[in-house]
Parts: C-alpha cells; sequence; structure tokens
C-alpha cells in the first residue's frame, strides 16, 4: 500500500516528536530558565521541513517542586511540559500532543484535518 498524504503527515509529526524528546530530554532546567527552554524547543522544532507550529507549555510549579535544592535544577522530561505540534503536508494539517498519561508522557494524533 503506497503512503497517503495523512500517513506521510502523521509521520513527520513522530519525527518532531521523537527529535524533541530525544534532543532536550536530560537539559538542566529550573523554574526560572523553563520559558527560555520552551523557546528554544520551540525555535528548534520549528525549523524542521513541514512544522507550521510549536507549542511548549511549560509545568513551572512541578518544576519547581522536582529542583534539586543543592544543585539548584532538575532535568528537563515529559512530565514539565505539555507540548502541541502542527504539520502541514499537501494541504493537510496534522495536529498532535504530548502530555502525560497514567504517569509517562504519551504522544498522541488529535486531528488530521483539510484546514478551513
Amino acid at each position: 500500500m503506497e503512503p497517503t498524504d495523512a500517513h506521510r503527515a502523521t509521520f513527520e509529526l513522530g519525527i518532531k516528536f521523537g527529535a524533541l524528546y530525544h534532543q532536550f530530554a536530560g537539559t538542566p532546567i529550573s523554574s526560572a530558565s523553563a520559558t527560555d527552554l520552551a523557546n528554544a524547543i520551540e525555535s528548534a522544532i520549528e525549523n524542521q521541513p513541514h512544522c507550521e507550529a510549536v507549542t511548549v507549555a511549560m509545568k513551572t510549579e512541578a518544576i519547581e517542586a522536582a529542583v534539586d535544592p543543592d544543585v539548584g535544577y532538575t532535568e528537563f522530561t515529559g512530565e514539565f511540559a505539555d507540548v502541541e505540534i502542527v504539520v502541514g503536508y499537501e494541504g493537510l494539517e496534522a495536529t498532535a500532543v504530548m502530555e502525560m498519561d497514567e504517569g509517562y508522557p504519551r504522544m498522541r494524533l488529535v486531528d488530521v484535518e483539510e484546514p478551513a
């Protein structure tokens, strides 16, 4: 079976989430640096082909609670951000999110549609 444009759009989403998670997981973060890291993630992922939008909402209270007081930071993981990525491919828009699901950061396809 030949992949459809919708298949390709969702594949692109997977690439973006894989890059996001594996590039940024483990990055030192504190509540003071959370906005800077969110902006860096958005900018880096938006550079990739077909990416239309990336929104990273940091959970600063959770980050602050996890900071090791002896070192002043914790390591970034999926539990500290909600992420939405929109990919455009051949007239389609595909949207996916990363959010916590039963204690694990899951990437989930939300929608594939033709923009209005």
